[in-house]
């Protein structure tokens, strides 16, 4: 199982493996709703998804079950409840980016290093010119093809 994937993705693939797994009587136990799903669309998909197919969910910090029968009511607080986890991920990446910011302007932030130097950019850039595989590249140099792409955009030092 990969575990590089960043839990805000909807495309999670212990997620994916899960949702093909789960069988008919099943009873997922999730943490809290925001463990689960990044946004209330999201969220009230995947319930409605799991429920369809007879699987229970148990969210334990907000002490909620979907069944697939479940009430108005339940509905309601699982919109609710799920309008506040989205809201509350929304305040943590604000106050993330704004603690980032601030930290730059003390210059201790420097964000990531850099991967490659100046030479092998421009290694890089003249094997690409001469049309080698950019995924080929990617795993010469050591780096993801995002990040190669980055540095013939010019995202990179030089």
């Amino acid at each position: 199982m990969r575990n590089d994937t960043s839990g805000k993705s909807a495309e999670r693939p212990a997620l994916l493996d899960m949702l093909t797994y789960v069988r008919d009587g099943d009873t997922i136990i999730v943490h809290s709703m925001d463990r689960l799903a990044r946004d209330l669309d999201d969220l009230r998909k995947l319930v409605k998804q799991l429920t369809n197919k007879k699987v229970k969910i148990k969210f334990v910090k907000e002490s909620l079950e979907f069944t697939g029968e479940d009430s108005p009511m339940s509905n309601l607080l699982l919109s609710v409840m799920g309008a506040f986890a989205e809201f509350e991920r929304s305040l943590i990446k604000e106050r993330q980016m704004e603690g980032i910011a601030l930290a730059k302007k003390r210059g201790a932030y420097k964000g990531r290093k850099v991967s490659l130097t100046n030479d092998q950019i421009i290694q890089l850039k003249e094997q690409v010119a001469i049309g080698n595989y950019k995924s080929e590249l990617a795993k010469e140099f050591g780096i993801s093809r995002e990040t190669l792409y980055k540095y013939l955009r010019g995202d990179g030092l030089l």
